[in-house]
């Protein structure tokens, strides 16, 4: 790329300039330029990703702990016991533990699709939505449990908002691969997939 000193790089000028022109911001790659804030991204990410991966190792089927009144059941029922939200309370005591193992596998399919396509860094903007989505879930279940620190739920949630907001799987990920490709598709999928990572 061509520099001129004291001005940055040539191209990067002229291609501010036109976007000026056409009245749209320019876009802000996740990280920024250096090689270190985009590591750190990635390490953001990964570690969220195994905190998820971590998490499913306790959901076991196929009943999740309600016979035994352990495991994904019993934090579950905190969720009535010591409600934090009495709408969701309600909700839980009504809908999900009288249906507790489609819960359960639900709970256990979309903990482990976080922890997998996190990890790679494949889709990451939707998957952090929904990461941020379960961390709520649990939040507003566990939040009032005997020997729950709140601040691990609080920054569950700061985590995955950092996620979104860095577009994490741009810094060493799948997303940062594909992406390009994807931009100059005409597709709708290509589309849709710039808009999740």
């Amino acid at each position: 790329m061509l520099r001129v000193p004291g001005r940055g790089s040539l191209m990067g000028a002229m291609g501010k300039a036109q976007v000026m022109a056409a009245g749209t911001p320019a876009p802000v790659e996740a990280g920024g330029d250096s090689r270190l804030a985009r590591g750190g991204v990635a390490v953001l990410r990964i570690g969220v990703a195994l905190l998820w991966i971590q998490n499913v190792a306790w959901k076991v089927p196929p009943d999740f702990g309600e016979h035994a009144n352990n495991g994904l059941y019993f934090f579950t029922r905190f969720a009535v016991e010591r409600p934090v939200f009495q709408p969701y309370a309600w909700f839980v005591e009504h809908v999900v533990l009288p249906n507790f193992p489609f819960f359960g596998w639900m709970t256990l399919f979309i903990e482990a699709g976080l922890g997998a396509f996190l990890l790679i860094g494949l889709a990451t903007r939707f998957w952090a939505v929904v990461g941020l989505a379960q961390s709520l879930a649990i939040t507003v279940s566990v939040l009032n449990a005997p020997n729950e620190w709140h601040w691990s739920y609080y920054l569950m949630i700061l985590a995955h908002i950092a996620v979104f907001a860095t577009a994490a799987g741009r810094s060493f990920g799948v997303d940062g691969v594909l992406r390009p490709g994807w931009q100059k598709s005409t597709g709708r999928l290509e589309a849709l997939l710039v808009r999740l990572s």
